[in-house]
């Protein structure tokens, strides 16, 4: 019977949560973090956004001008990443507080065992990110007689990317498609994923499995971003400038 009680005051506590971030427009991303020393520090703010976008929600950096629409600070949602202290391992969870500092929203616990920074704090906060990919928010503009159109900003041209981009029809410059000439990748199984390893062999690229199968949580190098099956074929796609990447990549699982 308690077990039935604690398991239906958590559901109860995601429902509610679920449709209260759902009230708010956007969501303001801070460049720090407290347990970082610098702006945007193993690129945790650029994932953030990153996940943010792909989860639904219109971010912005705290250190950039609002649209005329989000200029009521109480119709933002404030996003922030906090550390747990842990032995060995790496646990961050993330929060959104309304205007008043009551938390909105707390996600489960992405846990980390990589003993590099950059790849444990990148793996940790994807593994967060899940629960908040769950809520499936959609902005509730019920109660917004005269719904204002937000336009969607003008990409920055995308800079220091080696392999060769191939320009999208103008109605679709969202993006570039970025060719990867890299060979056959090989994926071996891991606790949380795969590895994509070379003919090497040699580790390319990390994935970690979400509740899609055609979806992998994904690390490159210093880059993140995910792993999605388009049209038969895989594509590593993340933000570099604030534009989006897309990277075909030729992987056998």
């Amino acid at each position: 019977m308690k077990t039935r009680f604690l398991f239906l005051v958590v559901l109860i506590s995601s429902y509610c949560f679920s449709q209260s971030v759902n009230d708010y427009k956007a969501v303001l991303i801070p460049l720090k973090f407290d347990f970082v020393k610098s702006d945007n520090q193993y690129r945790l703010a650029t994932l953030s956004k990153f996940n943010l976008s792909k989860a639904g929600f219109q971010g912005f950096y705290d250190n950039e001008p609002l649209p005329k629409e989000n200029n009521d600070r109480c119709s933002l949602l404030y996003f922030d990443v906090v550390k747990e202290k842990s032995f060995l391992t790496t646990k961050l969870y993330i929060t959104f507080k309304d205007c008043n500092g009551k938390i909105i929203f707390k996600s489960d616990i992405g846990i980390s065992k990589e003993k590099d920074f950059q790849l444990a704090y990148t793996e940790a906060l994807n593994k967060a990110f899940i629960s908040v990919y769950a809520l499936q928010y959609k902005y509730n503009d019920a109660g917004n007689s005269n719904p204002i159109a937000v336009s969607k900003p003008s990409p920055s041209p995308v800079s220091q990317v080696a392999p060769v981009a191939l320009p999208i029809d103008e109605a679709d410059n969202s993006q570039n498609v970025i060719v990867d000439n890299s060979k056959m990748l090989y994926a071996q199984p891991t606790a949380t994923g795969f590895q994509l390893i070379d003919s090497a062999p040699k580790v390319i690229m990390k994935v970690f499995n979400t509740s899609g199968k055609d979806c992998f949580i994904a690390a490159k190098g210093n880059i993140q971003g995910v792993l999605i099956a388009k049209d038969n074929q895989w594509f590593f796609e993340y933000y570099l400038n604030d534009k989006l990447i897309s990277e075909k990549i030729e992987v056998k699982f």
